[in-house]
């Protein structure tokens, strides 16, 4: 899991390299879903932008983007929305079929689920965080989400897990959860 002053270690990071604006959203689009990697390289424009080319304020994954193969809705709250609307204003190649998320490389249809596992391994070495993946955005928001009192069955919602025992295992039990519980006796 990360902090808040991690996340804006990266952040800041992004903002001094190419791509700052592709990178930041990126990141936002991890820490603020609880997406799956894979789930956020299968994205096309269509998936994202509506026709007039505003951010949609849900995401619909299709089951084969899904690691369960079921379809779900991921909500995209309005920081992230203003996020993925700077970023939209740069993407050159508007066709709805299009990834969302491009790859420097000019062949490329975007990013694979391998290429942005590896994106993010070397951002977050680059920025300090040893043993921080592309996974970790996805520990911070379900924990981030256990900390506030979400309750457990939104939570299972939101990340596209079916078992309890799945979410379970991602919520980190620390000294800020066990601090809260404590005030609600």
């Amino acid at each position: 899991m990360l902090n808040n002053a991690e996340i804006r270690k990266v952040l800041d990071y992004c903002a001094t390299r190419k791509h700052a604006s592709r990178n930041r959203a990126l990141v936002m689009m991890m820490f603020n879903t609880g997406m799956r990697v894979s789930e956020v390289a299968s994205l096309r424009i269509r998936d994202v932008m509506d026709t007039d080319s505003s951010i949609k304020n849900e995401i619909r994954l299709l089951a084969e983007n899904t690691k369960t193969n079921e379809a779900r809705t991921v909500f995209v709250n309005e920081k992230l929305r203003r996020e993925l609307q700077q970023y939209a204003k740069l993407l050159v190649n508007t066709n709805p079929n299009c990834k969302f998320f491009y790859s420097q490389k000019r062949d490329s249809d975007g990013f694979t689920a391998n290429t942005l596992t590896q994106h993010f391994h070397y951002l977050y070495k680059r920025v300090g965080l040893d043993g921080a993946s592309s996974h970790s955005s996805r520990r911070t928001f379900i924990t981030t989400l256990a900390n506030k009192g979400i309750g457990v069955r939104v939570i299972m919602g939101l990340s596209g897990h079916k078992a309890l025992s799945s979410v379970q295992c991602y919520i980190d039990c620390n000294s800020e959860l066990m601090r809260n519980a404590v005030e609600m006796v």
